[in-house]
Parts: structure tokens; C-alpha cells; sequence
């Protein structure tokens, strides 16, 4: 187990959990949020079609810009609540520590055999 050092969030860590987090719910998803890009040919398609005029058209790339990212950030949320309630508040090893102990581990049996072989 981790000892507390006051802070249980490692920045490096915390980016890695968050590209998992987005990672998850692209594929999850399908892609919650179009790039403004596609957004954009999307509406000049309605544009061209006649359903949008041209003097809306900007701000509907917006709108929907702004929906996306709203929904990406609430997507983002439910699935951190949901990790928090599933893992808790155990304090996962980190790799890292996790190689540390394995070198201690190893460097304490070279001392128990270096002395039962001395014996």
C-alpha cells in the first residue's frame, strides 16, 4: 500500500487517467463531440440544402460546438464519479512503486542467501 503524502494526485497521473477517460468515451461513444471541422461541413451541407441560411450558420457551428463540449465534460464527469465508485478510496500501488518493491524484495534475498551461504 502507498504511504499518504498528503496529496493522493499525481499530475502525471491524473493526464494519463483524463486521455483514458477521453480515450473511453471516443470509443464509447462513437466520438461524443464532433470536431469543430465536421461540425462545420455538417452545417454548410444544411446551408447548401437550403434548411440553414448562411447568416445562421455561424452561429449554429457554435451552438453545437458549445453542446458538444458540454456533453463531452458531462460525459467526462459521469465516468470519473462512476471509476470513484467503483475503485473508492483504496490506494492503488503505482508502477513505479511497484518496481521499487520488487527491488527491495530482490536485494533483501541476495542478503538472506549471501548469509545462509556464509553460514
Amino acid at each position: 500500500m502507498r504511504e499518504d503524502t498528503g496529496s493522493n494526485e499525481n499530475p502525471k497521473e491524473m493526464n494519463t487517467m483524463r486521455d483514458f477517460l477521453n480515450r473511453a468515451i471516443a470509443l464509447g461513444l462513437g466520438v461524443a463531440v464532433e470536431s469543430k471541422e465536421q461540425i462545420e461541413k455538417a452545417v454548410e451541407e444544411l446551408v447548401k440544402k437550403g434548411e440553414v441560411s448562411r447568416s445562421e450558420s455561424s452561429e449554429l457551428v457554435e451552438e453545437l460546438v458549445r453542446k458538444g463540449e458540454a456533453a463531452r465534460a458531462s460525459m467526462e464527469s459521469a465516468v470519473s464519479e462512476r471509476v470513484q465508485a467503483v475503485i473508492g478510496d483504496k490506494k492503488w500501488a503505482t508502477k513505479a512503486e511497484l518496481e521499487q518493491l520488487t527491488q527491495r524484495v530482490d536485494q533483501l534475498e541476495r542478503l538472506i542467501k549471501g548469509r545462509l551461504e556464509a553460514e
